[in-house]
């Protein structure tokens, strides 16, 4: 099972990341069900690892928050742009959950993230984009700012591989007071 801890995205936050992505011949858009922070990703595990982490996350113990959209940028790989994001704004509730969520994961045994977290919503690969057409569109989109939501829950999501895009399964949900 491959799985990684998420926040889920309101829908109107879903609609409004959608607007976005258009315009931008040769990028395979991420389908808006897709959309969501990943606050660590865990990868393949066997079920009795599962069913730890699921017992680790469901101790953990916080308050919801609200976060904003804004900005947007590009994940890079040898120098080559890879991924479009939505920036999300970094405070302090968004910082103290993912740090929990990495303390109680690697308790239940699993190896500290080696990747600073850097929480962001992935739009669409663009492998294929030419980079003088990804500047001009993150140019155009860069001052998005889009209105705050609320989190109440973060996520236990499975992903596996589909024909034409990865399916994301809520596996656990753990509520946020």
């Amino acid at each position: 099972m491959r799985l990684f801890v998420g926040l889920e995205l309101p829908e109107d936050l879903n609609r409004a990341l959608a607007h976005m992505a258009v315009g931008l011949a040769g990028a395979r858009w991420i389908i808006p069900a897709n959309y969501h922070i990943t606050l660590r990703f865990i990868g393949e595990v066997p079920a009795h690892v599962a069913q730890d982490i699921d017992d680790a996350l469901s101790s953990l113990r916080g308050r919801g928050f609200t976060l904003t959209m804004s900005g947007v940028g590009c994940i890079e790989k040898s120098g080559r742009p890879v991924a479009l994001w939505s920036g999300v704004e970094r405070n302090s509730s968004l910082d103290h959950l993912q740090g929990k969520i990495e303390t109680a994961l690697q308790r239940a045994g699993l190896a500290s993230e080696r990747r600073r977290f850097n929480p962001h919503v992935t739009l669409a690969r663009c492998e294929q984009v030419p980079p003088e057409k990804l500047a001009q569109w993150m140019q155009a989109h860069n001052l998005v700012h889009l209105p705050q939501v609320q989190i109440s829950h973060f996520t236990l999501f499975s992903s596996r591989l589909g024909k034409e895009h990865s399916v994301y399964t809520a596996e656990a949900e753990y509520t946020l007071s």
